[in-house]
């Protein structure tokens, strides 16, 4: 993985002198609230609805080992032992206290990390594919290019101050794992026809938040030595265009939508028309360089199937379903990625404990030459395990709560801290999810429904992604109550698409029930091949939304027994 030179410490700990300076102004009354904001919101601090919230940056999901174990040990030592992985692949720290974030800052740059680029109107965390390196579906390793911008956007002083935040998002495999059209720009590496050079798929305009949109390919086949100079191209334009008028407004899908996909395009080409082939063009060696720091680890020479494995696949039910759920294709024979769970039932989703980060911290180390990843589905991912290695790998997950068998089932949420932590949330989101999760807290269960999303968001800014999962929860103000609108339709991937609101909301006391009348429509409607979102493609929304209604409309006709509202009584029963 990638290690600091020289310049990306001294820039860093000149990052954290300066913040140190400016908390300590603060605090001596010297510098106002107004004044701090901007400050601390370039060092990832955020005030949220019970105090400070730290966002630290994990570039591209890529964990070392004595990183995580930093992180554990800044978690104990400033919060409160729990640390949350975001959908941009970063942490959050939830409870430090302002006078003593300038010491989490130093102590993260001990260990090659910042929080810089995690909050404020900049070039957010770059991310990728969680499997980036070792999947058998990949045409390069995408790392080297995530790099690539995260070394050419940070503290890019043109891009410090832009209309509104700015999410870039890179994928180089046939099964795009990085939701790349729901960025502002999404791109993907692709090799050209005719002389096998590689470039990239350019799509701009993608987002979710208050007005959800797939991005745009302006741009066929860009040459990959092109990349930053057409990049700057794009952030000039929505620099000099993009709203700052109105937030709701700002961001550059707005703008895209309005000058339309063919205009845009044309206007990003007559811009860098003044960029082309000038300083910015990267050599091939420059790639070079960088492809250094992400080269293979000491894969052994290993067989396709181990024997071994083999034989506890057979004789140990409960430890194959794990492997089917959890674990997945490695490009080096004898090899396998896995995802460790954080969606154990009674667990807010994303949560790990620090007790959790130094187990795993030790199974990298032990299993994984010392690496890991987070993903953006809140999960974290040990790439480079070898199949012999599977079983104690899975006996000591288990033990800790990490080996839930329930990747890519429903109870596999993404979920934002919601309105328990943050100021921006209409309403609570991790009550839901925990409902949610108890509603449906059998295997079994879970197994027959299949493959389904359900991500959960507590606002419109849509930090859960709801927009893009085969069914959506958004928690929404009504009355000063919370309340909470269901989508059925999205789906991340290549066919990624926008679900769509099946009607009124319902209560939190409502969600779990909904959902269960949701599958149960899919359930009965299915074919022997459906997933979930094949059978709502085939037979429409019509079924699905009737089922859901008549549910609540049945749970409010209900007759009251012994003084107890009916609707209460029924969540009881």
């Amino acid at each position: 993985m990638y290690r600091y030179d020289t310049t990306d410490q001294r820039l860093i700990d000149e990052r954290v002198a300066q913040y140190s300076d400016q908390i300590a102004r603060h605090l001596a009354g010297e510098l106002s609230t107004d004044e701090l904001r901007p400050l601390r919101l370039q060092n990832g601090l955020y005030i949220q609805r019970h105090g400070p919230m730290l966002r630290i940056a994990i570039p591209y999901g890529m964990l070392a080992a004595r990183q995580l174990r930093k992180l554990a040990d800044i978690s104990q030592r400033y919060d409160r032992g729990v640390g949350h992985f975001t959908t941009r692949q970063n942490m959050q720290l939830n409870w430090p206290q302002l006078e003593q974030t300038p010491s989490i800052l130093g102590e993260l740059a001990s260990v090659e990390m910042h929080a810089v680029q995690t909050s404020g109107n900049c070039i957010r965390n770059i991310t990728t594919d969680q499997f980036a390196g070792v999947a058998p579906d990949e045409l390069t390793d995408p790392r080297p290019y995530c790099e690539l911008l995260r070394q050419w956007s940070t503290f890019h002083p043109e891009f410090a101050f832009l209309p509104r935040k700015f999410k870039i998002a890179i994928n180089a495999a046939a099964e795009d794992r990085a939701v790349i059209r729901v960025h502002d720009i999404g791109l993907e590496l692709v090799r050209e026809a005719d002389n096998g050079e590689i470039g990239f798929r350019v799509f701009v305009g993608g987002g979710l938040g208050r007005t959800p949109m797939l991005g745009k390919l302006i741009r066929e086949f860009l040459p990959r030595r092109h990349i930053i100079s057409y990049l700057e191209a794009i952030m000039r334009l929505y620099n000099r265009y993009g709203r700052r008028d109105n937030m709701y407004k700002s961001r550059i899908k707005i703008l895209v939508q309005a000058l339309g996909g063919a205009e845009f395009a044309r206007q990003v080409e007559e811009e860098w028309s003044l960029l082309r082939d000038g300083a910015n063009t990267v050599p091939d060696e420059e790639f070079d360089r960088l492809a250094g720091y992400f080269s293979p680890p000491a894969w052994e020479a290993l067989p396709d199937e181990d024997p071994s494995h083999a034989a506890r696949l057979a004789g140990d039910p409960v430890f194959a379903r794990w492997v089917k759920r959890s674990v997945h294709p490695h490009k080096t024979p004898g090899y396998a990625a896995v995802t460790l769970s954080l969606k154990a039932p009674g667990v807010a989703p994303g949560d790990i404990s620090d007790t959790q980060m130094r187990l795993v911290a030790d199974l990298a180390d032990r299993f994984s030459f010392g690496e890991l990843r987070v993903t953006h589905e809140q999960n974290v991912v040990l790439s480079d395990v070898r199949q012999r290695d599977l079983y104690d790998l899975w006996r000591i997950a288990r033990e800790h709560r990490l080996a839930t068998a329930n990747i890519g089932l429903l109870t596999d949420m993404i979920c934002c801290p919601g309105g328990d932590l943050c100021a921006l949330a209409n309403a609570r989101s991790t009550p839901v999810a925990l409902a949610i999760q108890e509603r449906f807290d059998n295997l079994d269960y879970l197994y027959d429904i299949g493959d389904i999303s359900l991500n959960i968001s507590g606002c419109m800014n849509s930090c859960g992604h709801h927009h893009v999962a085969n069914i959506g929860v958004l928690g929404v103000d009504k009355n000063d109550e919370e309340w909470y609108q269901i989508t059925v339709g999205g789906q991340q991937g290549n066919e990624a698409t926008i679900g769509k609101v099946i009607g009124p909301s319902f209560s939190a006391e409502d969600v779990p029930e909904v959902i269960e009348a949701l599958i149960s429509v899919y359930l009965d409607e299915r074919t022997d091949s459906e997933r979930f979102i094949d059978t709502w493609r085939r037979i429409g929304s019509e079924p699905f939304k009737a089922r859901a209604y008549q549910g609540r409309d049945r749970r409010r006709q209900a007759p009251v027994s012994a003084g107890v509202p009916a609707e209460k009584e029924m969540v009881n029963a």
